[in-house]
């Protein structure tokens, strides 16, 4: 299903994005990795995919960017007859601090990566795939947006507007064969986790281990497949229990 299509992974150009975006390409998606500002990281992901047979292109935008994330987003729909057909809104940010000394920007930038992106990149790829009557839309969520999690209530509060965001436009898409789901990793072994207190973090996860950026792909897969047809407005959580 997914050879003649199209998927838009934002955030690409690492962690879990980049892991998502080499995962679609083997399933046979031609991949668009859209990214800020990490050119090398970005282009090293590209050559990656294209290494081992698939196909990707890059999108440099930034999520929080309106004009500019519609813009590319018409740019890409108009030069490639395949449509866009699946979305993993992945890109995010965390800026940890307790609430009674969080600054006003640092909860603005991490609440508007978060649901500004949601909307400035979903929204220019929603009717297009209501006209094809077939796509994927996937959110990247955390397990902080659904139990919340001291020193996150920017990260836990945008994440948790993710995830209502998800189940609205899941009931919006459902009679249109669109499937609008949310995944909410715990604690995964990537970038974000460099410096953190990993012994008290595995306190807290009954598996007591760290989640792999595979096992996140792998659910991500699943719900861009042909398996998934019927599960939408749901939060899969991968988090070895926690939550």
């Amino acid at each position: 299903m997914g050879a003649q299509k199209r998927a838009l992974i934002t955030g690409a150009s690492r962690g879990i994005g980049a892991g998502i975006a080499r995962g679609l390409a083997e399933d046979g998606y031609a991949v668009i990795l859209n990214y800020r500002s990490r050119d090398a990281d970005a282009e090293r992901v590209k050559a990656s995919i294209e290494e081992a047979g698939g196909e990707a292109a890059l999108a440099r935008f930034d999520v929080t960017d309106a004009e500019a994330a519609e813009a590319t987003i018409n740019e890409l729909l108009a030069s490639d007859e395949r449509p866009i057909a699946v979305l993993v809104n992945n890109a995010g940010v965390a800026d940890d601090v307790p609430f009674p000394a969080m600054k006003l920007e640092q909860w603005r930038r991490v609440t508007r990566t978060t649901l500004d992106g949601f909307y400035n990149v979903t929204r220019p790829l929603v009717m297009p795939m209501v006209r094809k009557r077939w796509g994927r839309i996937v959110n990247m969520a955390s397990v902080s947006g659904v139990i919340g999690n001291r020193g996150q209530v920017n990260y836990s509060a945008a994440k948790a507007g993710l995830i209502g965001a998800t189940k609205a436009l899941a009931q919006e898409m459902a009679k249109r064969k669109v499937t609008v789901n949310a995944i909410a990793p715990g604690p995964i072994e990537t970038e974000m986790l460099e410096g953190a207190p990993i012994e008290h973090i595995l306190k807290a996860i009954p598996m007591r281990r760290i989640g792999t950026v595979d096992e996140v792909v792998g659910a991500v897969r699943f719900l861009c497949g042909e398996s998934a047809a019927y599960i939408t407005g749901q939060v899969l959580g991968i988090s070895g229990g926690l939550g």
